[in-house]
């Protein structure tokens, strides 16, 4: 079979997102009836810190077909580390790719994030398409109940798998609105929710790049011990400020990437 090239696999990972997120469908073309066109300035990737799948085993594929590691990021607070990856053509996405610290969770946790990634053949994450593969496990909404009160990136991974957690739409380059802001009150206006964990906007010009996001409606998700609703995928908006030399920063900024990683946490009364 003849390798899937970048675009096929950036392709296919954007209709398994619209599939967890029908919103992103939806903002995608009012912005494109809008705007000749539009730029995705980078595609988000969850996993774990185990070798047969951590941050260097997923970003192999596009490590392969050109990217580079760019940048990397500490999440004390909710124990994470990412990294975020460029292509040497501009046109394509950044990867932002994030990683549990499973060793700084319980015992419990660790032994059951082992044994569910235990079903993925190490051959399986070297693939091209291992990005938007989803679920190698089943699962229960027990387990989930149980990941979720730990962390609720962990249950996310469980229960989603391997695919974007999110896709990310660059302001810069629209015509219809000039800034975040006003990007923002065009989607409140059309009914979309937007996370404001730190504001609705996060960072801006001192930090070069100032984002926002919707948050992850909850999805229906079939469980072996029932169908529940979870939170799904959400759709970030990221405004690139310019750095001294005149080039658009192209990294991305901890503190506020903290905020938006809250897009897929259930909102708790």
């Amino acid at each position: 079979m003849k390798p899937e090239s970048l675009n096929q696999t950036l392709k296919m990972m954007w209709q398994n997102y619209l599939q967890l997120n029908p919103d992103a469908q939806k903002i995608y073309q009012l912005f494109a009836k809008r705007n000749p066109q539009l730029i995705n300035d980078h595609i988000a990737l969850r996993t774990f810190d185990l070798p047969q799948i951590d941050i260097h085993r997923i970003a192999d594929p596009f490590i392969k077909r050109g990217y580079v590691a760019a940048g990397e990021y500490h999440f004390p607070h909710k124990k994470l580390f990412a990294q975020h990856f460029l292509h040497p053509d501009p046109a394509q996405p950044k990867l932002f790719i994030s990683q549990l610290l499973t060793g700084q969770f319980s015992p419990s946790l660790q032994e059951t994030v082992r044994q569910f990634t235990a079903h993925i053949d190490s051959s399986e994450s070297r693939q091209s398409g291992f990005s938007y593969s989803g679920r190698h496990w089943p699962i229960s909404y027990h387990t989930y109940q149980q990941l979720e009160v730990e962390s609720d990136y962990a249950a996310w991974v469980y229960a989603m798998g391997f695919q974007p957690n999110h896709f990310t739409l660059l302001i810069n380059g629209l015509k219809s609105h000039p800034n975040l802001s006003a990007v923002n009150q065009f989607l409140l206006a059309q009914g979309f929710e937007l996370n404001d964990s730190g504001g609705l906007i996060k960072g801006g010009p001192s930090e070069l790049l100032a984002q926002s996001s919707t948050r992850a409606n909850l999805i229906s998700v079939e469980f072996e011990d029932g169908i529940q609703r979870i939170p799904g995928c959400y759709y970030e908006f990221a405004y690139r400020y310019p750095q001294a030399d005149g080039a658009l920063f192209h990294g991305f900024v901890a503190e506020s990437a903290d905020k938006i990683f809250q897009s897929t946490d259930r909102q708790r009364s």
